[in-house]
């Protein structure tokens, strides 16, 4: 534990300074963006200390996986069920066609290593927190996770803004909108600020089908993982969902059935955000910043490309 503590106290430290920071950046500079820039922007000289390596690398692998758990206080499927039936099936259906697009498009244009993959899952389920679920389970590379988060944050903030400005000059029934936010943007913070930029109504729906597709994540990991596996030669898919996942299933079913004290819920959500924010600042200390500029224009046309694809087929079907 001494050893990993230096590198720990650094991402922590580095985490805590994003969260600050962020409440006077622009919103598209969240705390998770923040950290990992800052992650990067250190990591030359951080590489040079290799007493810090083990409590960076143990801080970017086990707080992506707690942040993954906390989520799950979040999460009340009962209210999915608002919904209705049709809307949840075109989101699944919506789900199954990106994760196939990602599966195939990483290979047809070569997108650098599982950057592809990561790009696509955050994009069809919930940024930054799929990410950090499927990463550990397709053996990433850092600079993977960086290039996938960097161009996953920034697509979410632009359709932030764009989504109501659209339907400024193209507007909608409110469950239109609040279809096409929900089941489209990348972090639940992007659906909320867009959502509730229209109007209370739109926004609180929004949530509703946002969570819908937070409700897909484990379905989702697990075939990104059998997948994963099929492409993989010699691999072996074995039906095992990691202890994180479990986690995140079992809290979330209690949530749904129990409810809870709002100060709990709003407390781990909280310290979800944190651990996020620190894995974030600790995957960013492990990045080589010249492997990451050659892949990262590749990485964002790639999440541009998927992202494209998501509104077309929820605006088609």
């Amino acid at each position: 534990m001494k050893i990993q503590l230096p590198g720990i106290l650094l991402a922590a430290v580095l985490g805590f300074a994003a969260i600050f920071l962020s409440a006077y950046t622009p919103s598209f500079l969240n705390s998770y963006l923040l950290a990992l820039l800052v992650g990067i922007l250190l990591a030359p000289q951080v590489n040079k200390l290799p007493q810090l390596d083990a409590g960076i690398s143990l801080s970017s692998a086990k707080m992506l996986e707690w942040s993954v758990v906390l989520l799950a206080f979040s999460m009340d499927y009962k209210a999915i069920g608002a919904i209705g039936a049709a809307d949840f099936v075109v989101i699944i259906i919506v789900v199954l066609l990106v994760l196939l697009a990602t599966y195939y498009l990483s290979k047809v244009l070569s997108c650098p290593g599982k950057t592809g993959w990561l790009v696509g899952f955050g994009t069809a389920i919930c940024g930054s927190s799929a990410i950090a679920a499927l990463a550990p389970k397709i053996k990433s590379e850092k600079e993977d996770v960086a290039i996938s988060l960097a161009a996953v944050n920034l697509l979410g903030s632009v359709g932030m803004i764009l989504l109501p400005l659209l339907f400024q000059f193209f507007p909608l029934a409110e469950k239109q909108m609040a279809f096409l936010i929900g089941a489209s943007l990348h972090a639940v913070g992007n659906v909320a600020g867009a959502g509730f930029s229209v109007s209370e109504e739109v926004g609180q729906l929004a949530l509703v089908y946002k969570m819908a597709r937070v409700a897909l994540l484990s379905p989702a990991l697990l075939f990104m993982v059998w997948l994963n596996a099929r492409k993989t030669e010699g691999q072996t898919f074995q039906f095992q969902l990691p202890w994180y996942l479990i986690a995140f299933l079992l809290i979330s079913i209690m949530v749904s059935l129990f409810p809870l004290p709002e100060a709990l819920i709003n407390t781990s959500e909280f310290i979800g955000k944190i651990m996020l924010t620190i894995a974030m600042a600790a995957i960013g200390l492990k990045v080589h910043v010249l492997r990451l500029l050659k892949a990262g224009q590749r990485g964002l046309v790639f999440a541009l490309l998927v992202f494209v694809l998501q509104m077309s087929l929820l605006w088609f079907l």
